[in-house]
């Protein structure tokens, strides 16, 4: 169990997409809430294999944005069990090219998850 209301309700979303989409929405407007929930630790240790994998992916966003509005980042956020073994591209349906950019161009939250997203196709409008 996530522990986080948010979080936890993201993580529900039948569509992946649309949750990152409302996470997105959640950090950039600062949503005092959301933010403020970030601070009590997600116990890691009770989630399982299907909340890692969510947690793993959303962990780098939060992280980067937070970092980008002078938030200071919960230690939770870049526990060593939120890591990909292998890489995970959003999107999904990208070159080995566009793979291979990514890899390097991603600040490091996203390069120390093994998660890597396409940041233009992040932004908010």
């Amino acid at each position: 169990m996530i522990g986080n209301k948010h979080l936890q309700s993201l993580f529900a979303y039948s569509d992946e997409d649309t949750a990152l989409n409302q996470l997105l929405e959640l950090i950039k407007s600062k949503d005092e809430q959301f933010i403020k929930s970030l601070g009590t630790p997600v116990e890691i240790n009770l989630c399982n294999e299907a909340e890692l994998k969510y947690l793993t992916k959303v962990s780098p966003l939060i992280d980067y944005y937070l970092q980008i509005q002078g938030i200071e980042v919960p230690n939770w956020l870049r526990d060593e069990k939120l890591k990909f073994d292998k890489p995970y591209y959003f999107p999904k349906r990208i070159s080995d090219f566009e793979k291979l950019k990514l890899q390097y161009t991603n600040p490091s939250p996203f390069r120390a998850k093994n998660v890597y997203y396409d940041l233009s196709g992040i932004e908010r409008v």
